[in-house]
């Protein structure tokens, strides 16, 4: 019987949820399994792994060939580098203290270097809002100059509608006293 470590997929359309698992290689994606191993959320940034290492160790010491996401997955929790060390205390090149040592080093690392990630994208997240907020504020100022320059060109075109009224006739009263003395001239 083969068997293989890979994934089963749950959750709804467009919103894949895997169970990571031991299964026989006959049988259906789906369907029946020896041995869950973990769960993998793709949707979460970054993905949200959950995996049991000590079994999923074991495993693949007993034989079990994982597919290729389920080695990716198997790798970035550590599972593989974990097998690895344990042949290089079955070589005798190291002891089981300095390979769970190396092991927990390697751990430390790899979840300072994720949650690093989670704070600069928490950050990015944080500067895209600030830099939204700036660009709608800067809108919202150009809309309230809009508004005062156009009442204020609308005041501006009314005074001066007003204005030349007054003037024109202003110069229609000048213009004909003028005109009324030159015919007073011309009676005379």
């Amino acid at each position: 019987m083969s068997v293989k470590i890979r994934l089963q997929r749950h959750g709804k359309k467009g919103k894949p949820f895997f169970h990571i698992v031991v299964a026989d290689s006959r049988a259906r994606r789906d369907g029946k399994f020896i041995e869950k191993l973990g769960t993998y959320n793709p949707i979460t940034n970054p993905a949200t792994i959950e995996l049991n290492v000590d079994s999923a160790v074991q495993w693949l010491n007993n034989g079990a060939q994982p597919t290729d996401t389920a080695r990716a997955i198997l790798s970035y929790k550590g599972a593989l580098y974990k097998k690895h060390l344990q042949g290089g205390v079955a070589k005798g090149a190291f002891d089981e203290a300095e390979a769970e040592k190396r092991f927990n080093a390697w751990v430390e690392a790899k979840d300072s270097k994720v949650q690093g990630k989670v704070e600069g994208l928490a950050t990015a997240k944080a500067d895209a809002k600030k830099a939204a907020l700036e660009a709608e504020v800067k809108v919202n100022e150009a809309r309230v100059a809009a508004a005062a320059q156009a009442d204020a060109d609308a005041k501006a075109a009314e005074e001066a509608a007003n204005a030349p009224a007054e003037e024109v006739v202003a110069e229609a009263t000048e213009g004909e006293t003028p005109a009324a003395e030159t015919e007073e001239n011309t009676e005379a």
